[in-house]
């Protein structure tokens, strides 16, 4: 059985104090795993305490300060389908600064075609699956004909998969692609155009489960399902000031600057956790780090093969920031094609820019350039803006500047499927979150806070505390 099937613990934890005080759980780790842990814990009366070794909470989702602005370490964006991280914003009250389209609409610009018919767009029309995408793709001007036919046969068979088959996870998207009648013109200005952005790998790298998973979900579910959402704030104001806000209205102790150096089971069946000058004692511990992490952390026997979690691949994502002296392109985004370029933000009211205009370049996928030099990055993709936004060709240039994630998300490869672990480990009273753990979903916001929310389910069940009824619930889930 695995660890994700195991059952809750009958007696996971050190009996109930005779005085009446709150079970107490302390939870490692800030990021949206770990916060969504507290919230829900907090929320159904246990005494929560948060340790985050970072001076803020919001994990790889985060903001900083350059030169006056306020800058997103890379550019995120959630679909309608994500129902949990949707919740999250709920609860933070944070959904009216991260607002979702009305309807699917992305402008796709192909470089390598003359200007003036560059652009292409693939949006939604108020019509069930799957009709709400026929017009769009029957229109889409980057697929001959004869693809747009071969691309609605392929979607008709991904539709008949079922993303938890194991046999899926073995296979790769690529492969399945190919074997469908995928030219390689239809993977790039399609496929990868949405796979590289949710599963941060190409196609020929990614699990045909976790691929089936992103396009069921998100294109084959529900005619609003892939309807796009960013903040339009920093990220930093909804993960780390409103999320702490939360966090102390549920009355959750949150500590940042303070690195978990050990997790001890007593003999009692309690825990001590070991931070710098202090050692907290818990009823139950969420371990919500980075996969290598809680490797480390991991007490002996917690996990039968605990090595796996370092067989656990991560990839990249590298962010290019340019700041021009005046506006230079007039939608919020856009996605090209023929370019190393891949999605375009513009960030210039979230940053705090008040003259000119600030784009961010999120590009995934970039194991080939995440140690790339900022001068030759910028001899690569000023050039490359030129060529997709007429607007760049006379604006000058006032900053440039790349941010790096190395281990930005894990790689979701063949066979990872089997190496993630569910919320529960052989510990009693010990618990696993993460966007790395098995939630069936890449490694996305909505994979985080899903995984919160498993471990939180855990140790109330095995903690015998109810369930919050405002907690999100898996089955509303698309």
């Amino acid at each position: 059985m695995s660890d994700g099937a195991r059952p809750a613990e009958a007696h996971s934890g050190p009996p109930a104090p005779a005085d009446g005080t709150p079970r107490h759980a302390v939870v490692v780790g800030g990021g949206l795993a770990g916060t969504t842990a507290a919230l829900a814990l907090a929320d159904a009366g246990v005494r929560v305490t948060l340790l985050e070794g970072r001076p803020r909470l919001g994990g790889l989702a985060f903001s900083f300060q350059r030169d006056g602005l306020t800058v997103d370490n890379g550019q995120h964006v959630y679909l309608r389908c994500c129902t949990a991280y949707r919740w999250f914003l709920d609860r933070i009250e944070g959904a009216a600064l991260a607002p979702l389209q009305n309807r699917l609409d992305v402008p796709v610009v192909d470089a390598d075609k003359p200007e003036g018919r560059r652009l292409g767009r693939l949006r939604r029309d108020p019509l069930p699956v799957p009709l709400h995408l026929g017009r769009s793709l029957a229109a889409y001007p980057h697929l001959s004909l004869a693809e747009r036919a071969a691309v609605g046969r392929a979607a008709l068979a991904l539709k008949g998969l079922d993303p938890t088959d194991p046999a899926l996870d073995d296979q790769d998207f690529g492969g399945w692609l190919t074997a469908h009648g995928q030219s390689a013109r239809a993977v790039e200005a399609l496929w990868d155009l949405v796979g590289v952005a949710t599963l941060n790998a190409v196609a020929g790298d990614a699990s045909l489960g976790l691929a089936a998973m992103v396009f069921k979900t998100g294109l084959l579910s529900d005619p609003g399902a892939a309807d796009i959402g960013w903040a339009h704030v920093p990220l930093g104001e909804l993960h780390d000031r409103l999320a702490r806000k939360a966090l102390d209205s549920a009355g959750v102790r949150t500590e940042v600057r303070t690195r978990v150096t050990s997790l001890t089971q007593n003999e009692n069946g309690g825990w001590s956790v070991q931070v710098p000058g202090e050692t907290l004692d818990a009823d139950a511990v969420v371990l919500a780090v980075p996969q290598r992490e809680a490797h480390d952390l991991l007490p002996l026997g917690a996990l039968d093969d605990p090595g796996r979690l370092l067989r656990i691949g991560t990839a990249p994502i590298l962010n290019v920031h340019v700041v021009y002296d005046r506006q230079v392109l007039a939608r919020p985004f856009f996605a090209a094609l023929g370019s190393p370029v891949q999605w375009v933000f513009d960030r210039t009211a979230a940053s705090g820019l008040n003259a000119g205009q600030y784009l961010a370049l999120s590009q995934s996928a970039a194991q080939d350039e995440i140690d790339t030099p900022v001068a030759e990055l910028r001899e690569r993709y000023l050039p490359e803006l030129e060529r997709l936004i007429p607007g760049t060709r006379a604006a000058r240039v006032l900053d440039f500047f790349v941010t790096r994630e190395r281990t930005a998300t894990f790689a979701p490869a063949p066979g990872v499927g089997r190496l993630r672990p569910g919320a529960r480990t052989k510990a009693p009273g010990l618990y696993l979150a993460g966007a790395w753990t098995a939630t069936g979903w890449p490694a996305t916001m909505e994979s985080a806070v899903r995984s919160g929310v498993s471990a939180a389910d855990a140790a109330l069940g095995a903690l015998g505390r109810p369930r919050p009824r405002h907690l999100f619930a898996f089955e509303e889930a698309a």
